[in-house]
């Protein structure tokens, strides 16, 4: 499955993954936006994998959030940001 989305202000977030036994695997996100430090990425992957494919955009942005915490700089890109693109890759046809 594949989503997109353009923040307003921000950058393109891409979300690729699949659905196993109704939870989020093999979460892959990208983008043109940057994280400090480059590491926080695969945080982020982890912090949604596993999650249930039917949580809404408050829950997704809070499982980044809480896996990234305060030190990680964000440009161009948001927990919401990437929850909307994870939305779009759910919503999409197969």
């Amino acid at each position: 499955m594949h989503g997109e989305y353009k923040m307003p202000g921000g950058k393109l977030v891409v979300a690729d993954l699949e659905v196993s036994n109704g939870n989020l695997s093999r979460v892959r996100i990208s983008g043109d936006f940057f994280l400090e430090p480059d590491t926080a990425l695969t945080l982020i992957d982890v912090a949604l994998s596993g999650l249930p494919a039917t949580a809404d955009g408050e829950e997704l942005a809070a499982a980044v959030r809480a896996m990234l915490g305060p030190h990680v700089g964000m440009y161009g890109v948001s927990p919401e940001s990437i929850a909307v693109a994870v939305q779009r890759a759910l919503e999409a046809p197969p």
